[in-house]
């Protein structure tokens, strides 16, 4: 992930363009707002922003493709015309290929190359990223979280192949938040390593804020840095190679002081 950061993690910065996301919807929907905003976490370190204009929180509102991408033109091509690294949160070829065209380095899909038939293509006759997320449409208690991933990325993987795009251009996303128990949540940070392990490709891990901490910890949304830190702390120990976060400088920071710590052994 060296690509993405001067560091051994990359801090990918989230730019929300919604009214519906569950941390900050509407803070950003005016592109005045989304572009300070994403400034304002570069200049606090973020090594690339993902920039999304559909929520994708649980009972999210679907989002057309054309209102989509006329959310995220305005400011997708300002940051890539300032040189910043962008990311286009998108499960939708139409939206992803609009963005590539745009000159944005990464595609962060949700649904890992599966809810459109179209997006593996799109993505490899591009040079970009294609960050893919672990999901699913129920939650099932009884889940073999392990075996689902295999399942999930052996066909994500396959997709990919048959479309003629590279491995090297993969990260592997295990999904917290998306169709798994608040058990199961904890079971897939615990268990990063072992989603390393079965793929050997590098690996993204997302807690940012999430409903874990308000389920474990009773925070809310504006409460959840401390538990947010920690567990992505514990990711990169567990070889996560990005952070996707909301709170960019604090995590820059805890970054820089664990390497110092390390340096010193």
């Amino acid at each position: 992930m060296s690509r993405f950061g001067n560091g051994p993690v990359a801090v990918m910065g989230i730019v929300n363009i919604t009214p519906d996301s569950f941390s900050d919807g509407g803070h950003f929907l005016r592109p005045e707002a989304a572009l300070a905003h994403g400034r304002t976490l570069v200049a606090d370190g973020a090594d690339l922003l993902d920039v999304g204009a559909e929520s994708t929180r649980p009972g999210f509102i679907p989002v057309p493709a054309e209102e989509e991408w006329a959310r995220l033109a305005p400011v997708v091509g300002q940051f890539v015309g300032d040189g910043m690294t962008v990311s286009v949160d998108t499960t939708k070829a139409f939206v992803a290929r609009r963005a590539l065209e745009a000159g944005v380095a990464v595609i962060n899909d949700v649904w890992g190359l599966q809810a459109d038939p179209d997006m593996a293509s799109v993505v490899a006759d591009s040079e970009a990223t294609v960050i893919v997320m672990h999901n699913r449409h129920d939650v099932d208690e009884a889940l073999d979280l392990r075996g689902d991933w295999r399942r999930f990325f052996d066909r994500s993987l396959e997709l990919a192949e048959r479309a003629g795009l590279a491995r090297d251009r993969i990260v592997l996303d295990p999904g917290v938040g998306f169709g798994k128990t608040q058990a199961q949540n904890v079971e897939a940070v615990a268990r990063l390593g072992d989603l390393r392990a079965d793929y050997g490709l590098p690996v993204l891990l997302g807690v940012s804020r999430k409903s874990m901490f308000g389920h474990f910890l009773g925070r809310a949304a504006s409460e959840r840095l401390a538990g947010t830190l920690a567990t992505h702390l514990y990711g990169v120990e567990q070889g996560a190679a990005m952070l996707r976060v909301h709170d960019v400088r604090e995590h820059v920071d805890a970054l820089k002081i664990r390497q110092i710590l390390k340096d010193v052994r």
